[in-house]
């Protein structure tokens, strides 16, 4: 963050409800910024914002059927604010806003409202005729609506990973419709060429569904599914290429508009290259249909968008990283048959982001690295970002939570914590996504379709020991990234006590890991501390009822996330489905009941939120004769209000798609 525009008194807390806090962010320097930067910024931030009916419809069909039921109850609402039934009932519409639909963001469970259903009727009764919301009649969301809401069983989980189960067939997302999983495997094998040396991500950008017997896909662009939501997101991305920062950054604009109107994914590639491309521009953006983590089957990508600008100070770190990406990748510890013997484009920055939608909204990641193609990585390499006012945040709000003093064993590991833990998570982020991501290669004929839906939590392990590995390697102090080998122990500290302790406050008791980056966490804690039991480099000791994991030998547990990192590497390489199945089933998705129940006791003492997201700033252009002539950024909106005016500003779709 600038020490120029750093608001020590900035306040980072907005609210917290249920198992969430929002935070706000800061934008740093955005006054500096030129007009038409600030135009920019301001074109691609509408882009962004008028993508948000679609991943509530992408996550389940009824999802935007509810959300504007109840969004248009609080706009009716005539005198509940002190009922105990109304603050469940906010409680209720707060954490749908914040997953993007009725299932949870990390867990995809269903949410059960804590609110009666008689409650719930007096309120849909309440609706004005003249005002209501929805395509339904009253008395079809009585009947259709209202089970799907309080009945457990009815679409319980978003995202169903158990493979002894039709993993379609039990997944609530919109995705697909009335087709199996074998249907659908079956359908896109059909379209693979294993020969293809640039093969398309076929189903990225589509529904599959069967009508009269037929399987046939439903395309999201322009004049296809969500036509009404892209055709806006289309209007802005023209507008930001009227005032794009060079003519790369407009060609690539011009080329994800190309991709939007005719859903072609061959463009969507082109657009990709030209973009992991422009290293130049100060302002960049993603947007479109990314990551694959909500389908089982790996293929369908949720809509997302993220608008930022490079921060150049704390750049240098990962333009060093990127200038020594060869070396990298040569003293990796995997197998030489599974590295590129030349490491293509890999660029990377640090960022400020500006605003956040779709996927990335409320929950965001803090760091990105794109695209995700393998053959456009090993050709053409890829683009990485670490997110430094979304990481301030998180370690400013952090610090006087309590969670570090509960959860660590002495004060050495808090105040060596406080002292480097900052750059400690920022770097172990910028090698996950700088490097981690884009190393290695896949086998000739190899496609990480094979690896199903165990490829997510697979690749973000293989990641992650990219960046462990490397974090004690002196290479980074030689650079002049890392000033000590505190920096790799304070984050060897944290990565082990978030992989064994700390995130199981996110999982509810009796439930497993879902999620692909704690499924991926937990895999690399656990089997190290398995590994290195008989020398004792991760020691479980349990201190007046409490249980804590110290590290005894750092440099030990390198080695042994090292060996883990070749077998990662060699798994993903060779397609091997069995060997990640048993890494994850094995070490990556059972919690320890006992553990689990004594964490969730010590943690509900502190009243923290497990989850955080974030609230967006609001861009307000300053007009003079219809010109733009300035944007005001402004951080006053709190989070029900911004979700209102965004309902009535960007809620263009139809309730079904």
């Amino acid at each position: 963050m600038s020490k120029k525009h750093k608001n020590e008194s900035f306040s980072f807390f907005v609210e917290q409800f249920a198992d969430l806090k929002i935070l706000r962010y800061q934008v740093p320097e955005f006054e500096d910024l030129s007009l038409n930067q600030k135009k920019l910024i301001y074109y691609l931030s509408e882009a962004a914002l008028y993508g948000r009916d679609i991943i509530y419809d992408q996550n389940f069909k009824y999802n935007l059927t509810i959300r504007r039921l109840l969004e248009s109850i609080i706009k009716n609402n005539k005198g509940h604010i002190e009922d105990d039934e109304w603050q469940e009932f906010m409680i209720y519409t707060k954490r749908i806003w914040f997953s993007n639909g009725i299932h949870h963001h990390y867990s995809t469970d269903k949410f059960i409202p804590g609110f009666s259903k008689d409650f719930f009727l007096d309120l849909i009764q309440q609706i004005p005729e003249n005002n209501w919301p929805v395509d339904l009649s009253k008395d079809e969301v009585i009947q259709k609506i209202i089970p799907i809401i309080f009945d457990p069983e009815k679409y319980p989980k978003r995202v169903c990973q158990d493979q002894s189960k039709d993993m379609i067939k039990q997944s609530a997302n919109n995705f697909y419709e009335n087709v199996t999983q074998r249907e659908a495997e079956s359908f896109y094998q059909e379209m693979i060429n294993p020969t293809d040396d640039e093969p398309v991500s076929y189903g990225l950008n589509s529904k599959l569904i069967k009508e009269n017997g037929k399987i046939k896909e439903e395309i999201w662009k322009v004049g296809g599914m969500y036509d009404k939501a892209i055709t806006k997101i289309v209007y802005w991305l023209e507008k930001a290429t009227e005032v794009a920062e060079n003519k790369k950054q407009k060609e690539s604009l011009q080329k994800l508009i190309d991709f939007y109107q005719s859903g072609d994914l061959k463009k969507f590639d082109e657009y990709s290259i030209l973009w992991l491309s422009d290293t130049e521009s100060f302002i960049d953006t993603v947007n479109g249909f990314i990551e694959i983590y909500e389908d089982p089957l790996g293929r369908k990508a949720t809509w997302e968008a993220l608008v930022n600008f490079k921060d150049d100070k704390a750049t240098r770190r990962t333009d060093i990283l990127s200038q020594n990406a060869q070396w990298f990748e040569d003293h990796s510890p995997v197998d030489s048959k599974y590295k590129k013997t030349k490491v293509q484009g890999v660029s990377a920055k640090v960022i400020n982001v500006a605003m956040l939608g779709g996927d990335c909204y409320p929950a965001t990641p803090i760091g990105i690295n794109l695209p995700n193609a393998e053959w456009i990585r090993k050709k053409h390499g890829s683009k990485s970002v670490t997110i430094e006012n979304i990481t301030y945040a998180y370690h400013k709000d952090s610090l006087k939570s309590g969670l570090l003093e509960e959860f660590s064993f002495s004060d050495k590991e808090i105040e060596l914590h406080k002292k480097h833990g900052f750059l400690a998570n920022n770097l172990h982020t910028d090698l996950h996504e700088c490097l981690g991501h884009g190393s290695g290669q896949l086998m000739p004929g190899i496609s990480t379709d094979l690896l199903k839906n165990y490829y997510s939590p697979i690749e973000e392990t293989r990641a992650d020991l990219f960046a462990l590995w490397f974090m004690m390697d002196p290479k980074l102090i030689d650079l002049g990234i890392m000033p000590t080998f505190d920096v790799a122990v304070a984050q060897y500290n944290s990565y082990i006590k978030n992989g064994l302790i700390t995130q199981l406050t996110r999982i509810e008791p009796g439930k497993n890991i879902e999620q692909a980056h704690m499924r991926n966490r937990q895999l690399i804690a656990k089997w190290c501390f398995e590994k290195g039991h008989d020398e004792n480099i991760i020691e479980k000791i349990i201190k007046e009822g409490k249980t804590y994991f110290i590290i005894n030998h750092h440099a030990k547990l390198r080695e042994l996330f090292g060996k883990l990192l070749a077998e990662i590497q060699r798994i993903k390489s060779e397609g091997d489905f069995e060997a990640a199945k048993y890494l994850i089933e094995n070490y990556g998705v059972k919690v320890d009941k006992d553990l689990h129940d004594e964490v969730l006791q010590r943690f509900k003492k502190l009243n923290l939120a497990p989850y955080s997201g974030f609230v967006n700033p609001q861009y307000l252009p300053v007009y003079e004769n219809d010109e733009i002539v300035d944007i005001m950024i402004d951080y006053t909106q709190d989070y029900p209000v911004q979700m209102m005016k965004y309902a009535e500003k960007y809620s263009v779709l139809p309730d079904f798609n």
